[in-house]
């Protein structure tokens, strides 16, 4: 049979062929079963590598090798039983301000992620991992929003120096009384100018008692609740950074549910407690004119 197409469609053919195989090439390669570690602050301490190669030496395991930069490190096995075995051993010399989970790291050669080529992402049909259906609680959300209505109309009354008998939340909003309705006028016109496109404000007069209540609205009640399932969200980005999760899922599922799917996440318990774990913020009082470096060692 006689080639009638012109010769540069033919190479173009080939080309397409050639780098179609070479970028399909990482996926012949096996993952590494591995251990990933990452500071819960941020930031590991310097010459980490160095006492992590010392630790899984006297152990006698043998890491592949040790990569990564200054915010995570990745150690690869030869097989899943040394990969458990060092993951024990690591998280108990590291504590728990180290984040240690086991995960699958892409074994492509450096020469073909130097071609930005990278094997398929896979999903949980065909790689495994986990799927969380989480819930966020609406009702702390608007317990939240409310306490900071009341701390706000306290501060704002007293910077405007009205006196109020009392503020503290009732249903769904939150209630002022004054000793008389001159006072309460005064501090109405002030709330109502600031927070009158969240909440209404409605009168009353009861024994001697003025006073109002302000009630959320319901575009505001809706707001609330996006704004919680939105700022969820993002906790659940950053937190499942920490796992090194390839391409994972993380979207919004009706108005008050968060779908989380991890491939190739295989210590589930440890994705469940990072992805779990409830956020704090402390505040301690610091002495200025101590030496911290005595307060150290003093402990």
């Amino acid at each position: 049979m006689i080639n009638r197409y012109p010769w540069w469609k033919n190479l173009l053919i080939l080309l397409v062929v050639l780098l179609a195989a070479l970028y399909a090439l990482p996926n012949l390669y096996p993952e590494d079963p591995a251990i990933q570690i990452s500071h819960a602050e941020g930031r590991l301490e310097p010459g980490l590598k160095a006492r992590l190669s010392r630790l899984l030496d006297r152990a006698g395991l043998d890491a592949k090798r040790i990569e990564g930069g200054p915010n995570q490190l990745l150690v690869r096995f030869n097989s899943t039983e040394a990969q458990l075995e060092a993951r024990d051993i690591v998280g108990e010399a590291l504590g728990n301000n180290y984040v240690v989970a086991l995960n699958l790291a892409p074994a492509t050669p450096g020469w073909l992620r130097t071609l930005n080529a990278s094997p398929m992402n896979l999903g949980l049909d065909l790689r495994g991992g986990v799927h969380f259906l989480l819930e966020v609680d609406m009702r702390a959300a608007l317990q939240k929003a409310l306490d900071r209505f009341e701390e706000d109309f306290s501060a704002q009354l007293r910077d405007r120096e009205i006196r109020y008998l009392g503020i503290s939340q009732s249903p769904g909003g939150v209630r002022a009384e004054f000793s008389d309705a001159q006072t309460r006028d005064r501090a109405l016109e002030i709330l109502e100018n600031d927070y009158g496109d969240r909440l209404t404000f409605d009168e009353y007069a009861s024994g001697g008692t003025y006073g109002f209540s302000a009630l959320l609205t319901e575009p505001a009640i809706d707001e609330i609740r996006r704004y919680a399932v939105e700022q969820n969200i993002t906790t659940l980005r950053n937190r499942v950074n920490e796992l090194g999760v390839a391409e994972p899922v993380i979207q919004q599922q009706g108005q008050s549910r968060v779908v989380v799917q991890l491939p190739g996440v295989q210590d589930t318990a440890r994705a469940k407690e990072i992805l779990g774990a409830t956020a704090t913020l402390e505040f301690r009082m610091v002495d200025e004119q101590a030496n911290p470096i005595d307060a150290e060692q003093s402990g």
